[in-house]
């Protein structure tokens, strides 16, 4: 029996879980090396926590089991990372889907998200190189079903070639074009020249995206406390805790701001845009602020030049995903039914057991059809051409 029974719900966060050595294989052969050197530090977060170096052998052969895989639909979200269905192995994704119920569902990388730091590195050509390699990746892993919209990673340290990955992503099957949160070394992600890209995303009706891991991270100082160092839920030492959970939402608090003051969404109004994985409640404290700026600084050309105040052009083409633990009724109330969108994280931890039940919970004063909005019309409305039609209203839809 499938998780989700008679009802369309698109789940707009989900991830692939590479092995090691995966990104790599699909990159140029010249870049390899470098590529392998870069991702060897996810390598020793794994090794941590397997405690061995056996782990992705032991992974492979737990999916190989009768008995293991006999359990895929009983223990469907009990198993989390690389023990969950379809985790890695990409013929294995479409059962998860079918067990989980939903009608599509964005697919995004997990150790490839080490990519984003590679554009505040020395080597450009590596960051737009490595880009390239996850695209493949990507969309070969999610090309065994429609119903895996896989998402494109576009660097733009590089303005110029910036278009040129972003074709290729198009025309490999992608269906989203993810960037980083935080500005690159030395242009804002509204720098002109960039209007290349985002005429091409426009014309072919994907979103642009952002996703959690390419913020600007905690200041270590904050870590400092004078007490001993908090292990995040994760059961390490990394890099995830209380504290730099909450400075999430700063850098692309920042990029929004800049991307709507300089007239990027009002020079591509039919564009859409999505921060996935990095909360929602703060996005009403950023329409009100942006809102404050633009009327405390009206004198400003670029501000008197906009299409409209800041929090409706947000409401026109932005998107977001809370987290299961925020209160997401509160935050649909307060500006952003047309906004808001259900994600489950799948395969991730922080996804938790039953996010229906978490998102529901909080429900309380909320339309039904601000509700219909979150789990199906929204993601419809953001994904644009990027889902197929035939996807947008049916409950159950097995492999083809």
């Amino acid at each position: 029996m499938p998780y989700i029974e008679g009802e369309t719900i698109h789940d707009a966060d989900s991830h692939v879980m590479e092995l090691p050595g995966t990104l790599e294989r699909y990159a140029d052969p010249a870049f390899r090396a470098a590529i392998a050197a870069q991702d060897q530090r996810q390598d020793v977060a794994q090794l941590q926590r397997h405690g061995d170096d056996s782990w992705p052998l032991e992974m492979q052969r737990l999916h190989d089991e009768a008995d293991f895989r006999a359990g895929f639909e009983e223990h469907l979200l009990v198993r989390k990372n690389y023990q969950a269905t379809g985790a890695f192995r990409r013929g294995d994704r479409p059962l998860a889907l079918d067990l989980l119920g939903f009608a599509s569902q964005l697919v995004f990388t997990t150790n490839g998200l080490f990519l984003f730091d590679l554009e505040h590195g020395k080597n450009a050509e590596l960051a737009i190189q490595g880009a390239r390699a996850h695209n493949r990746m990507m969309a070969d892993f999610c090309s065994v079903d429609r119903r895996l919209l896989a998402v494109a990673y576009v660097p733009l340290v590089d303005r110029a070639r910036a278009v040129d990955v972003a074709r290729e992503a198009i025309n490999l099957g992608c269906k989203a074009l993810m960037i980083p949160t935080r500005a690159p070394k030395t242009h804002s992600p509204s720098h002109k020249e960039l209007d290349r890209l985002w005429a091409l995303a426009q014309e072919a009706g994907l979103p642009i995206l952002f996703h959690v891991g390419g913020e600007v991270k905690t200041n270590p100082a904050y870590f400092e406390n004078g007490g001993p160092a908090v292990r995040d839920f994760h059961g390490g030492a990394e890099n995830f805790t209380s504290v730099s959970f909450m400075g999430i939402p700063l850098s692309v608090w920042q990029t929004l701001s800049v991307l709507v003051f300089d007239g990027v969404f009002d020079r591509f109004p039919a564009l859409k845009w999505g921060a996935i994985e990095l909360g929602a409640s703060w996005v009403p404290s950023l329409m009100q602020f942006m809102d404050s700026g633009a009327a405390a600084f009206g004198k400003e050309e670029r501000l008197r030049q906009l299409s409209a105040k800041p929090s409706e052009i947000l409401q026109r083409q932005f998107f977001a995903t809370p987290y299961p633990h925020e209160n997401t009724g509160w935050i649909i109330r307060n500006g952003c039914e047309d906004i808001c969108l259900f994600s489950s994280d799948y395969p991730h931890v922080e996804g938790g057991r039953n996010p229906m039940k978490r998102f529901n919970g909080t429900m309380q004063g909320v339309s039904e059809g601000a509700r219909h909005k979150f789990f199906r019309d929204n993601f419809i409305t953001m994904m644009g051409a990027g889902l197929d039609v035939s996807l947008h209203g049916a409950p159950v839809l097995k492999a083809v």
